[in-house]
């Protein structure tokens, strides 16, 4: 991959001693890309929150920059201020500043809370200034809860002049999507890295609620052909790393800035593509 674009894996915290273990594995066999960082996501009102603080404390140990996700839904400043605290003891210099799913019994009425991913992002960067690269969510098929595709894209312009460093994206596969939204956000000004987020395909029902649920779309053809194989896991996998393979590729080719990879705490089918992708 040429040196100006950005390799990345994703995670999310385990709840045992084994499986931290078996992330631990998971990052070994995914280091042989030499990614920029790895990610590690926070649940629903920081309900994963000591599990995060592990798993990225585990990365750094091991050499590695981490990026930890930040939710503002259901903090008080105070809450956040500790963990961006904590983070910057470790030496973490890298952030995904999110909004954060509502989590049942949540409001958004508190007074000393932030509401929204751009609120978050000023607020970081009135406290500790340019310690962090702030990385922000972005959504080329717009994201499930806005109320329009224009809405959703000044939601993102203001998360930028927040001061946003660079975005990821949720997944996707159709690539048209991606520059669309590239070029849209361009138009109105913004110029950051958007990266995007690669989700491989393992099998067919989890993809299908998950994506129903996000708001990814699965283009028909791919969803009939996946639906077609059943339970022949093997052919869904064959055809998924295809799929995304080819994705990737084009995105590279049409000018891409890196990839982010969701990898669901598993090295193969990613570690699969990039070798496709020569990234190995």
């Amino acid at each position: 991959m040429n040196s100006t674009r950005t390799l990345s894996f994703e995670f999310f915290p385990t709840r045992s001693e084994e499986g931290r273990a078996k992330l631990a594995v998971t990052r070994r066999q995914l280091r042989q890309f030499s990614p920029q960082f790895f990610s590690c996501t926070f649940g629903a009102g920081g309900s994963t929150r000591s599990g995060t603080l592990q798993t990225v404390t585990d990365i750094m140990q091991e050499g590695m920059p981490a990026a930890p996700h930040l939710a503002c839904i259901g903090a008080r400043r105070h809450e956040l201020l500790e963990i961006l605290d904590g983070y910057k003891a470790l030496g973490i210099k890298h952030l995904v500043a999110l909004r954060g799913d509502i989590p049942s019994g949540v409001g958004l009425s508190t007074a000393d809370g932030l509401h929204y991913a751009n609120e978050l992002v000023e607020f970081i960067r009135k406290e500790y200034g340019d310690w962090f690269h702030i990385e922000v969510a972005a959504y080329p098929e717009f994201h499930p809860q806005s109320r329009s595709a224009e809405d959703d894209l000044r939601h993102f312009v203001r998360k930028c002049e927040a001061g946003a460093d660079s975005a990821i994206t949720q997944y996707f596969y159709n690539a048209d999507a991606y520059f669309h939204f590239v070029d849209e956000v361009q138009a109105r000004g913004v110029d950051i890295p958007i990266v995007p987020g690669i989700m491989p395909i393992a099998g067919f029902s989890k993809l299908a609620r998950f994506s129903d649920m996000c708001g990814a779309e699965i283009p028909r053809w791919l969803r009939l052909k996946l639906q077609s194989y059943a339970d022949d896991s093997a052919s869904v996998k064959a055809l998924g790393l295809d799929v995304v393979t080819e994705l990737c590729d084009t995105l590279l080719a049409g000018g891409a800035p890196g990839l982010h990879f969701y990898t669901l705490n598993q090295a193969g089918l990613c570690s699969t593509v990039c070798q496709r992708l020569g990234l190995g």
